[in-house]
């Protein structure tokens, strides 16, 4: 599943063409995805003009000129491509096929600009775990599917203080922890693995004995939230990582999965300077988490 620089990297591919423009006409071409589209969907959306395109975690933000706004998730499968009216697709390094079948183009939202150009974003999801639901505008942190998140990675909110704050007392391996999404909203298993090797934080150790009840903070919290924020950032930069059906708007692949430390890099030496170590891969709640023992502690 794409996780948050996936995500962050499509909301940037669309907001040039989305943000500013018109959606003159809607094609929904079958009744559900994940969920069941919502009543009117195509009424509700003909007609209203685009005036941000956002991201809270793993979830895509549209926003109009009126209510409601629209709440879309790309599941395992999902991608937006952007089209011109006239073919063409919008420029981008395609190295390998994604799906292009149209039985997987499941909405398509027609779209005139400020200065009159014509485009197509068309959402495509084979394997159909994405989604896209209403939320009112004024109501949108009390929907289902955003309440609760945690902090985002991605700003200086994420500090070792609040990091301290956040695992005291917790029992549950450090990985589980930081997959909480009450806790941190929007890290998933391969940027966990990352984070984890950069802080030289053991994935299996218990959430709540890297932070301290007499300080606010402590030198193990504070290496990780630093971790975490770069990791993230990294990846952000590289454009993601491109594993399996994921692309970006412009259908491009990620490039961060030639940076992986850690991740899916089993039985390879650690690449800490001084570390004579190797990957290992353990399984921590049905999912693969890959580590160095020799380093992290």
């Amino acid at each position: 599943m794409p996780e948050l620089p996936e995500v962050e990297t499509v909301r940037r591919g669309l907001q040039p063409v989305m943000e500013g423009a018109v959606i003159e006409k809607v094609e929904q071409r079958r009744p559900d995805l994940r969920f069941p589209f919502p009543v009117d969907f195509v009424e509700r959306l003909t007609g209203r003009r685009v005036t941000d395109v956002s991201r809270r975690a793993k979830y895509l933000t549209f926003h109009f000129d009126a209510d409601p706004i629209l709440i879309s998730h790309l599941g395992m499968s999902g991608s937006f491509r952007i089209e011109s009216e006239h073919g063409g697709e919008t420029p981008g390094e395609f190295h390998h096929e994604r799906s292009k079948l149209a039985a997987h183009d499941h909405v398509v939202f027609h779209l005139k600009s400020v200065d009159g150009r014509r485009s197509r974003v068309t959402f495509n999801d084979p394997r159909r775990f994405g989604f896209m639901l209403f939320a009112e505008a004024a109501q949108a942190d009390q929907h289902p599917m955003l309440a609760g998140l945690g902090v985002e990675p991605t700003g200086n909110a994420l500090d070792g203080a609040l990091i301290n704050s956040l695992f005291a007392g917790k029992r549950a391996p450090l990985k589980a922890a930081l997959l909480d999404q009450r806790l941190v909203a929007g890290l998933g298993n391969i940027y966990v693995c990352e984070a984890l090797w950069r802080s030289g934080l053991s994935p299996k150790r218990m959430a709540g004995s890297i932070t301290s009840a007499r300080r606010a903070t402590t030198p193990r919290t504070d290496a990780l939230s630093k971790a975490v924020r770069e990791v993230i950032a990294d990846a952000i930069a590289a454009g993601g990582s491109s594993l399996r059906d994921y692309v970006h708007a412009d259908g491009s692949l990620g490039y961060f999965q030639h940076s992986f430390d850690v991740y899916d890099r089993e039985g390879a030496p650690c690449r800490r300077e001084g570390c004579t170590g190797v990957v290992r891969r353990i399984v921590q709640s049905g999912r693969s988490t890959f580590y160095c023992a020799a380093c992290q502690r």
